[in-house]
């Protein structure tokens, strides 16, 4: 850990890599009038919008709701199959086709509406849920779905030669519907206000006693209950097609954890708001999911709750270039060709901008983990077999 002291509060980061973008970000937050004790950076961490993606930020008083981000909710869920990689193989491509034919990817959604994920009451739910509610139809299409980007579905390997599957998803609109709501609203409201927050850092608040506040909160809330429930649905296709393939398979119990979300938790001797954006909350004992990029190695292991991480630890590796980088400089078929030899089957219908979520557009997990010893101790690592992405 690093530790600078040049802002209001102090500074401590798990990485030596931090990028220009990110460490300006970070020194923001470690001026905002409300940040509290000090703010934590994960060794993953990378510039986002306002805060590091990989940033931990507890607040006195206050929700921020770029702190949170856009893909409020999303994270990691996981499960032990009862399959050996020797009783999986020689079924992977068959059961991994029918996984990516059973689960939309990308921006594609169920044709016909879900089982209802949450059950509204009418009026008074349309007033304390205002985005939820005018979203909630079409989030009965959404629901069970996977998305784009960094989101996937992979098979994996233990060190016992067991296989496991690990999908990566988040609330999809619905949670982007409500992070950009509440924050054009906490805009509004903090040029209203003068507030001495610079709207330049794309920081902008709102008060947790201010009916805006408890409504963000509200909504947050439920768009963490989406996306559990989004990941539990592909679980359940999911093991739908490894039943049929592997019937006397007896499937383990499943971890799921969210590492974009905000949550009121007591650290050196006050209640505040402590905001994951990237980072997942680690306990001490607590079963945590760190998946690496795509062709390398994932993790499953136990928080030690370390006070001066906020109890946190990274959630994944990180990126090292963006998206549009990565393209340029990585050609897709040198990362097919890499899989490929690697023996991971590559499931993507559109391969053009596979780079953009290959091995080198992001940090060394390996590196990671070891950046954060202090805070996590491995218990289960995995190599992946095959990967779904959109």
């Amino acid at each position: 850990m690093n530790v600078s002291t040049a802002g209001r509060i102090p500074l401590k980061v798990w990485t030596d890599d931090l990028e220009e973008g990110a460490a300006e970000q970070a020194a923001h937050l470690a001026e905002l009038p409300f940040a509290f004790h000090h703010v934590a950076l994960m060794p993953d961490a990378h510039q986002g919008y306002g805060m590091p993606i990989g940033g931990v930020l507890a607040t006195e008083g206050v929700v921020v709701p770029n702190a949170v981000g856009l893909d409020i909710g999303c994270g990691m869920r996981t499960w032990p199959t009862g399959v050996s990689v020797a009783e999986f193989m020689p079924h992977r491509d068959a059961v991994m086709h029918q996984i990516q034919r059973d689960v939309p990817t990308g921006f594609a959604h169920h044709q016909k509406m879900q089982a209802e994920w949450w059950v509204t009451d009418g009026v008074e739910d349309a007033m304390a849920h205002p985005i939820v509610c005018r979203e909630y139809e079409s989030s009965l299409h959404q629901v069970g779905t996977l998305g784009g980007g960094n989101h996937f579905i992979e098979a994996q390997a233990d060190e016992s030669g067991d296989v496991w599957m690990m999908l990566h998803s988040g609330s999809r609109n619905l949670g982007k519907q409500v992070a950009d709501h509440y924050n054009r609203l906490a805009v509004a409201l903090n040029a209203q206000w003068h507030s001495s927050v610079p709207a330049s850092w794309e920081l902008a608040f709102l008060p947790l006693d201010s009916d805006a506040g408890r409504s963000y909160v509200a909504e947050m809330d439920l768009c963490l209950l989406f996306a559990r429930t989004n990941r539990e649905r592909m679980e359940a296709r999911i093991r739908s097609v490894l039943d049929a393939v592997f019937p006397v398979a007896a499937p383990g119990e499943s971890l799921d954890v969210h590492h974009n979300y905000a949550a009121m938790e007591h650290h050196f001797g006050r209640n505040v708001m402590v905001h994951r954006k990237g980072a997942v909350r680690a306990r001490e004992g607590e079963r945590v999911i760190i998946p690496g990029s795509m062709g390398s190695s994932s993790y499953i292991a136990l928080g030690k709750g370390e006070p001066q991480s906020f109890a946190s630890c990274s959630h994944g590796a990180g990126r090292a270039m963006g998206r549009k980088a990565a393209k340029r400089a990585i050609p897709a078929q040198q990362v097919i060709e890499e899989m490929r030899a690697a023996d991971i089957a590559l499931f993507k219908a559109k391969r053009g901008d596979v780079a953009e979520e290959c091995r080198q557009a992001y940090k060394d997990i390996d590196a990671v983990m070891a950046a954060q010893s202090d805070l996590v101790t491995v218990a289960v690592r995995l190599r992946p077999l095959a990967v779904v992405k959109a």
